[in-house]
């Protein structure tokens, strides 16, 4: 199944963390900013899904809801940023997300991100891609997606009790013990 958001495009979005910061004098990023009314709030309720489905807390995108389909070296462009950007940035978009909730919580990895999300067809993509093309760059390596959220061992703020230790959630391994039953089949994503 899919669904339709609207958004706009935004080239080199304001610095969250000191990774982006550190970054960002090498590295281009555009994205798509999911907007308004209920959009706001799918992360949350896709994020309450896991929740209910596999009880898995995640921890919310920093930037809201959004699709980066641009996050690569600037060496990696052709020169054209800033022609590129004035011609896209701030302009409206419609996305189409699958709705199966996707993770990368493998045990085999380098660099695990215990990330879920939710893609973007491949087929979908093209409007996103020819941005891409025009900058001379070819699919991006993780694929066109919208973040729900990242699991983490934390303690909510729900359960803080002043004076009281509690121990954190298990998240990480519940999200990576959810994905391997589904890459073995025994349940559906």
């Amino acid at each position: 199944m899919l669904i339709k958001l609207k958004g706009k495009i935004l080239f080199d979005p304001e610095d969250k963390t000191n990774k982006h910061l550190s970054q960002s004098s090498w590295k281009r990023i555009a994205m798509v900013i999911i907007e308004g009314g209920h959009s706001n709030d799918i992360c949350k309720y896709y994020s309450w899904f896991i929740k209910r489905r596999y009880d898995i807390d995640l921890l919310e995108p920093l930037r809201g809801p959004h699709v980066t389909f641009i996050n690569d070296r600037e060496s990696d462009t052709n020169g054209k940023w800033e022609e590129v950007k004035k011609k896209y940035n701030n302009k409206e978009i419609c996305i189409f997300l699958d709705t199966s909730p996707r993770t990368d919580s493998a045990e085999n990895k380098k660099r695990i991100t215990n990330c879920w999300w939710l893609n973007i067809p491949n087929e979908l993509r093209t409007e996103l891609q020819s941005i891409r093309d025009e900058l001379g760059m070819g699919r991006p390596f993780f694929g066109m997606h919208m973040t729900l959220g990242r699991a983490e061992d934390f303690i909510k703020d729900d359960d803080f009790i002043e004076g009281v230790q509690k121990c954190k959630r298990m998240n990480i391994e519940q999200s990576k013990y959810i994905h391997n039953l589904i890459k073995k089949g025994i349940i559906n994503d």
